[in-house]
């Protein structure tokens, strides 16, 4: 039963609505607010009055980012379009994978079927099977703990960003071909060499968001020197492979051009045959030059 102090206290009921009992608070303003004066944000909920300022205080880079992106501003997307669910699988995936490998005795086996070897692609040059899906598998298998830590914190960091931007298929999207040309870069400067982790499409996402927000006005500067140091962190440190890195790099920022400029609902069409041209693209680029590369090496 509600006591008089309760039903006294207004900061028990909606502040637009008195006469609603609720228990959640506005993240902003700090508000009591009901069911239907909630709209949902990247962490807890706003009310009306709240959101209506966010919208009139949006930047004028983000003001041209609703104009440029179909009408969606990037600093309500998150609250918009919900959760950034891709990433979230693509966490629970690749850190779960991660985490067997971490086993004694299993985690080697899971290792030699996921890594990805330019030789897998080449059975007559090679006593290896042929197993081209290794370009992508690759990508959700790693080299230990601090491995996968680093890069899940950097996909969590930057899918809260691009995935309500670019919307989940066209991130998916990014994200795969990102890793794909992650390994096609490795497969045509270290041939001979083998590689785990999602470097590549995490690089692809770094240079997808530094392409992006140079497409609306955004200031990109720290986004830059972030992808530069982790760049040059690949030819320091031992044991990195670069080369995925670079590939990752160049084909995000390939994917993120197509998508900046194909945004619009009558440009669906050329944009799905955009990303499906690069796909083929760095597959050839795989089928033809590579076995020439290992067969020089061998003769």
């Amino acid at each position: 039963m509600t006591t008089p102090e309760f039903a006294g206290n207004r900061d028990n009921f909606c502040y637009r609505h008195p006469d609603r009992q609720s228990f959640v608070l506005c993240q902003r303003c700090l508000r009591t607010i009901c069911p239907e004066c909630q709209t949902q944000a990247a962490v807890g909920v706003i009310c009306p009055e709240c959101m209506a300022e966010q919208r009139k205080s949006r930047t004028p880079a983000q003001k041209r980012a609703e104009r440029r992106w179909g009408g969606r501003n990037t600093a309500t997307a998150t609250v918009r379009s919900g959760k950034p669910m891709v990433t979230y699988v693509l966490l629970a995936i690749t850190s779960f994978i991660g985490l067997v490998q971490l086993i004694p005795g299993l985690g080697d086996a899971v290792t030699a079927q996921l890594l990805f070897a330019p030789r897998y692609l080449y059975p007559d040059l090679s006593l290896l099977p042929f197993e081209p899906w290794r370009l992508l598998t690759a990508v959700f298998a790693h080299g230990g703990i601090f491995h996968l830590g680093l890069n899940m914190l950097a996909l969590w960091m930057l899918g809260q960003n691009l995935e309500p931007m670019l919307g989940r298929a066209r991130y998916l999207s990014l994200y795969l071909i990102s890793g794909l040309g992650g390994s096609v870069a490795v497969a045509l400067l270290d041939p001979f060499g083998a590689t785990v982790g999602a470097s590549g499409a995490i690089f692809g996402l770094m240079a997808a968001l530094l392409i992006i927000g140079r497409h609306i006005g955004a200031n990109v500067t720290g986004i830059l020197v972030i992808l530069g140091i982790n760049f040059v962190l690949g030819f320091v440190i031992g044991g990195i492979a670069w080369q995925a890195h670079l590939g990752g790099a160049i084909v995000g920022a390939l994917v993120a051009f197509i998508l900046t400029r194909t945004r619009r609902r009558e440009q669906r069409t050329a944009q799905i045959l955009l990303l499906a041209a690069v796909v083929v693209a760095l597959v050839l680029l795989v089928a033809l030059l590579v076995p020439f590369l290992i067969t020089s090496v061998y003769s």
